[in-house]
């Protein structure tokens, strides 16, 4: 049972699969800060479908989204928005499209 081309034990994959995704943030206003936002997905070579920003007192508030994301890259991208300088919180909801499928092995 625990054989490794045992299709029960096969990992699954998200290569493939897209996702629409909604990144929130909350951050220190800073000037500075909307580039380093947008580093994430530019290098991955992603451009986002809305970028919207709100200034609340010496806080900002972001939302950025995705229609068609790819899946295996949403993890990447979330963890480099939580490392941003000034990034003090992130929430990621994200919807798989399609299916997802287990890695042949």
């Amino acid at each position: 049972m625990n054989n490794a081309t045992d299709v029960s034990v096969a990992p699954w994959t998200l290569m493939g699969q897209s996702a629409a995704v909604r990144f929130t943030l909350t951050a220190e206003a800073d000037p500075g800060l909307m580039p380093r936002l947008v580093q994430p997905f530019a290098r991955r070579d992603l451009t986002p479908d809305s970028f919207e920003c709100s200034r609340n007192g010496d806080a900002l508030r972001v939302v950025i989204t995705m229609a068609a994301m790819p899946a295996e890259m949403v993890h990447l991208v979330e963890g480099n928005l939580r490392q941003t300088v000034g990034v003090t919180s992130v929430i990621c909801r994200r919807e798989i499209t399609g299916s997802v499928r287990r890695r042949a092995a």
